[in-house]
């Protein structure tokens, strides 16, 4: 039975461990780097215009977001990385929120998200193995697939693919929030993992 993305409500942020959601339901974390869209996936992906905040400036997911999909499983929205203008003293904190949170055994899906017009950079193959290390099955979304000519999906999807050495259990879905490309093979994925 497929999960209803359009039935999402807002459950909590978390901004230190005790504030992690431990109530049993599987937990798909979206992770990508600040400028790359990964709210416009959320909303995309949920229907919703503004549901996962799209910041003006890139990095504004500071906490972990906590969205419950039905009854049935969460999404969860992490801070992004690699990219936001803020302190370091901040970036510490997030650091250690990640960090305590991929330790935590909670994770039951990584959803990365990806630009599909570059190399993943050193940030992304990190994040990639937090996901593994996790021990858990992940998706990969290479966003903006409407800034790419056709002739250059294949062999992008192809580097990104070998970049982030993802397994053959790994799914890679182009993907574009702006036209919503992919969408539908995002929302299979994940309904495919809560099955399997």
């Amino acid at each position: 039975m497929g999960l209803n993305f359009n039935k999402v409500e807002f459950i909590r942020s978390a901004v230190k461990p005790a504030d992690f959601l431990r109530d049993g339901l599987p937990q798909m974390a979206f992770a990508g780097r600040s400028n790359v869209g990964k709210s416009s996936v959320i909303n995309r992906l949920v229907n919703r215009k503004n549901y996962a905040r799209v910041g003006a400036s890139p990095g504004k997911t500071s906490q972990i977001n906590y969205f419950r999909i039905e009854e049935r499983a969460y999404l969860v929205d992490l801070p992004g990385y690699g990219y936001a203008k803020v302190s370091k003293a901040e970036r510490d904190r997030w650091g250690r929120l990640m960090e305590a949170y991929f330790a935590s055994g909670l994770i039951f899906l990584g959803v990365m998200i990806v630009d599909a017009r570059h190399k993943p950079t050193a940030d992304d193959v990190t994040m990639a193995n937090w996901f593994f290390d996790a021990g858990c099955l992940v998706v990969v979304v290479a966003n903006k697939l409407d800034k790419l000519k056709k002739s250059e999906v294949e062999p992008n999807m192809r580097q990104i693919r070998e970049v982030l050495a993802l397994r053959e259990c790994d799914a890679l879905i182009p993907f574009s929030a702006e036209r919503g490309d992919g969408k539908d093979a995002l929302a299979a994925a994940l309904c495919s993992a809560m099955e399997g």
